[in-house]
C-alpha cells in the first residue's frame, strides 16, 4: 500500500460523531483554499441512500470536488481495506491536482485502517462459513463459542456466547490461519503515515446533551423529508436483506422494522435517535483512542461558536510548514 515518493502529500483528517459538523467545516476550508473532500462515512459510498444517510446535497457537491459517494449498490459491500486503497491513490491524484485533501468523516475504523494500516487477515471463506452457519443452526451458538474457547480461549473470553456474528469471523480466521486471533491481528499492513504528512483534526461536543438534541432534530428531518418513502423506493428497486451493510445502517434498519410491521412508528422513531446517540458514543470512544495513539491530534470543541474557525486556522497553520 505505501507509494514510494519523495514528495509526501498532506492532507487533513477531518473527524468527529455524527451532527457535530464536519461537512459544514470541510465546506468553509473550501471556500478558502483549494480542496477537494474525500467522504470517510460507510454509508454514503451507496447510492440511492440519501435521507437516512444525511448526504451532502447536489448544491453542496458542486462547490467542491467530493469523493468516495455513490460508489456502490446497496446491494453491495464496501470495506475498510477498500476505503484505504481509494482513500490513499485519491490523496495522491488529489495532490498532484495542486490541491488539498479534507477527509471528512465519522467512519472511525476507515480513518484507522487509512492512518495504522489493517490487519492481515484472511479473506471470508464462503464454504467455511456455511458450515459455521450449518453448525450454529443445528448447535446454536453458544455451542460454537464453547468450540472456539477450545481453539482460542482468549478470543471465546472476549465475545458473548450468542454474539454470532463476531463467533463466525473468529472461528473463521483461528481454522484458515491455525493460529490465535491475537497474532493474526498483530500482523499488520503498513499505514498511510508513512507516505502522507497528516493533520488530524477532531469536532467533538464538550457537553452532550447539544449534541443529543441535534441528533433527535436531525432524525426527525429525515423522518419528514421522505425516508420512510427512500426506503420503500430502495426495496423495489433492489434485492436487498436487512443484514446487508447498507440496511444496517443506523436508521434505515429501524425503518425496516416499521415496514415489516415490527415497531409502530413511535417506537421507530425512538429506536433510531437511540442507535445514532449509541453510534455517536462509539464516535466518541474511538476519538479517545486515536489521542492516545496519533501524535499532533488537534482536538476542537463542535459547539463553540469559533469552531470552524479554529479547523480553517489549523489548516492554514499545517499548509504554512510546506511554504
Amino acid at each position: 500500500m505505501k507509494i514510494q515518493d519523495t514528495h509526501r502529500p498532506q492532507a487533513v483528517l477531518l473527524m468527529g460523531p455524527t451532527a457535530s459538523g464536519k461537512t459544514a467545516a470541510a465546506l468553509a476550508l473550501a471556500a478558502e483554499l483549494p480542496v477537494e473532500i474525500i467522504s470517510v462515512d460507510s454509508a454514503l459510498v451507496f447510492r440511492d441512500m440519501d435521507i437516512g444517510t444525511a448526504k451532502p446535497s447536489l448544491a453542496e457537491r458542486a462547490r467542491c470536488a467530493h469523493h468516495l459517494i455513490d460508489i456502490c449498490s446497496p446491494e453491495e459491500a464496501y470495506s475498510a481495506a477498500a476505503f484505504a486503497s481509494d482513500a490513499l491513490r485519491l490523496i495522491h491524484e488529489i495532490d498532484a491536482r495542486g490541491a488539498l485533501p479534507v477527509l471528512a468523516g465519522g467512519t472511525m475504523l476507515y480513518f484507522k485502517a487509512l492512518w495504522e494500516g489493517l490487519s492481515d487477515l484472511p479473506q471470508a471463506d464462503a464454504a467455511l462459513r456455511a458450515q459455521i452457519d450449518a453448525d450454529a443452526l443445528q448447535l446454536g451458538w453458544p455451542a460454537l463459542h464453547a468450540r472456539l474457547a477450545q481453539l482460542d480461549p482468549a478470543a471465546a473470553a472476549r465475545l458473548h456466547e450468542t454474539d454470532a456474528q463476531r463467533i463466525q469471523r473468529a472461528l473463521e480466521i483461528v481454522m484458515l490461519t491455525g493460529r490465535p486471533l491475537a497474532e493474526s491481528y498483530a500482523q499488520r499492513e503498513q499505514g498511510a503515515a508513512d507516505s502522507v504528512d497528516f493533520l488530524p483534526l477532531a469536532l467533538a461536543p464538550s457537553d452532550r446533551a447539544p449534541l443529543h438534541a441535534a441528533i433527535a432534530q436531525r432524525f426527525d428531518a429525515m423522518l419528514a423529508q421522505g425516508l420512510e418513502q427512500e426506503l420503500c423506493g430502495l426495496r423495489a428497486r433492489y434485492t436487498l436483506q436487512p443484514g446487508m451493510t447498507s440496511m444496517r445502517c443506523v436508521g434505515y434498519r429501524q425503518m425496516w422494522d416499521y415496514l415489516e410491521g415490527l415497531d409502530d412508528f413511535a417506537t421507530m422513531r425512538d429506536k433510531g435517535i437511540a442507535a445514532t446517540r449509541q453510534l455517536a458514543k462509539r464516535q466518541i470512544t474511538w476519538l479517545r483512542q486515536f489521542r492516545e495513539n496519533w501524535a499532533g491530534l488537534v482536538e476542537i470543541d463542535s459547539l463553540a461558536a469559533d469552531a470552524v474557525a479554529q479547523v480553517i486556522a489549523q489548516v492554514h497553520a499545517f499548509r504554512a510548514q510546506r511554504a
